[in-house]
């Protein structure tokens, strides 16, 4: 079955027709041209790219709070900083690896907020071993509420 392609021939202009106009020697009144104006570049406009620092800003968040609940328990720090480390390479995969789900996202994190999980994390983990080395909170809480 033969393929029919649409013609890219602008439609030819209809002629106008003539108005006698209001007074004498006023020119007629012409109708608006009703061709659309091509776009002189045939390039396709580039597709923006969108980076997100939401959880840069979590991340300091838990930092926080593992600041506040590592005189409680040193589990506290030690927990939260796994879960930043491991989100961190969990949202590393999302911008290097092309067999994981998130690589194909239209938002990614930036390289700013993974850079800045993994700091965090090893913050937590230098929070909770200065904690452990001065003695300044105990392994296990001997509260069960941290306040």
């Amino acid at each position: 079955m033969p393929v029919r392609y649409a013609r890219r021939d602008p439609p030819p202009e209809e002629p106008v027709p003539e108005d006698p106009g209001g007074e004498e020697g006023e020119p007629p009144a012409r109708p608006a041209a009703s061709v659309p104006v091509r776009p002189t570049s045939a390039a396709p406009a580039p597709i923006p790219v969108r980076r997100s620092h939401a959880p840069a800003f979590a991340a300091i968040a838990v930092v926080l709070l593992g600041v506040y609940l590592a005189p409680w328990s040193l589990l506290a720090p030690l927990l939260l900083a796994l879960l930043l480390l491991s989100s961190g390479l969990t949202f590393l995969g999302t911008r290097l690896n092309p067999f994981s789900v998130g690589f194909y996202l239209t938002v990614k994190p930036s390289w700013t907020s993974i850079a800045v999980l993994f700091l965090a994390g090893l913050f937590l983990l230098d929070v909770a071993y200065s904690y452990w080395t001065h003695g300044w909170g105990p392994l296990l809480p001997a509260h069960p509420l941290p306040w």
